[in-house]
């Protein structure tokens, strides 16, 4: 239903939002996730909360929050989470990562396999969405890699927002979307879905490198490997400076020292506490290039 519908025929509101209403869902957010919400979201958060008051039947704002400190606040956070965040990716988008991994990570993954004997890799999409993006990964790997054989690599893409694993999780998508995936690769991984000829479907090759999980980068991480990429691409943007500092110094511990770290377009690392060396535009090594 669209923002303009949950207004009455005289003008005013179907549900009554004061400020510290405003404030109180600002602040379960901000402490379950991290994400900042400014008074600028205040009609993002009435136009999409708004839905989920008329699902429970409840009356009001202010019933809203007494449910959401109640006895489903778990539950609930979940359903608030999905209803808050913005979701919008698509395939290969910032092309520059991709052809990075492509034209210089992977012939040095090849050199040191040639050296170490090791063709073990692991990939991080954190903040995954609805799987664009590890998607995209997976088909630059698995094209890059294509001409050799004995290489064990896997994606861990992971999202808060459990409506979005499960869009990914099927790897079904509008057949549009396809467009922007480079034509070699789009004709080897890519393929209209079988008896839906407006939807495409990512090759069953592809599916046994993810995997795919719920997690909260505001909360404990239960990996206990270390990865050679990350990609976590426009998500601190809904962050504060302290914890978008944070964060990053999190995913330098779970890189390993020859490892990159891909952030969105508009993204940076926070000063030189990072410890991290910028190879490109928003990506980053771990260690610092010989």
């Amino acid at each position: 239903m669209a923002a303009s519908a949950t207004k009455r025929a005289d003008g005013e509101r179907e549900f009554r939002m004061r400020d510290s209403e405003f404030q109180a869902i600002a602040a379960a957010i901000y402490a379950h996730a991290g994400i900042v919400l400014g008074e600028h979201k205040k009609e993002l958060v009435y136009s999409r909360l708004a839905r989920r008051i008329r699902e429970l039947g409840l009356a009001d704002f202010k019933d809203y929050i007494d449910y959401l400190n109640g006895p489903n606040k778990l539950r609930e956070n979940g359903h608030l989470i999905n209803a808050l965040t913005t979701n919008h990716t698509h395939f290969f988008r910032e092309e520059h990562h991709f052809e990075h991994i492509a034209k210089e990570v992977v012939p040095r993954w090849k050199a040191n396999a040639k050296k170490t004997g090791s063709k073990k890799l692991r990939f991080w999409s954190a903040g995954c969405s609805t799987g664009e993006e590890p998607y995209t990964l997976a088909m630059t790997v698995a094209h890059a890699l294509a001409s050799e054989k004995g290489w064990d690599w896997r994606i861990l893409a992971t999202d808060i927002d459990t409506k979005v694993l499960d869009h990914a999780k099927q790897a079904h998508y509008k057949a549009d979307i396809a467009k922007s995936v480079p034509p070699a690769i789009r004709a080897k991984y890519i393929s209209k879905l079988r008896g839906d000829d407006t939807k495409i479907a990512i090759d069953p090759s592809i599916k046994p490198h993810m995997r795919f999980n719920h997690l909260n980068l505001h909360g404990s991480w239960p990996m206990t490997s270390k990865f050679d990429l990350i990609f976590c691409r426009n998500v601190t943007i809904y962050f504060d400076a302290k914890s978008k500092q944070t964060l990053v110094s999190r995913f330098r511990q779970f890189l390993k020292p020859d490892g990159f770290l891909y952030l969105g377009h508009s993204e940076s690392i926070l000063g030189e506490k990072a410890d991290f060396h910028s190879v490109g535009r928003t990506i980053y090594a771990h260690s610092k290039p010989e």
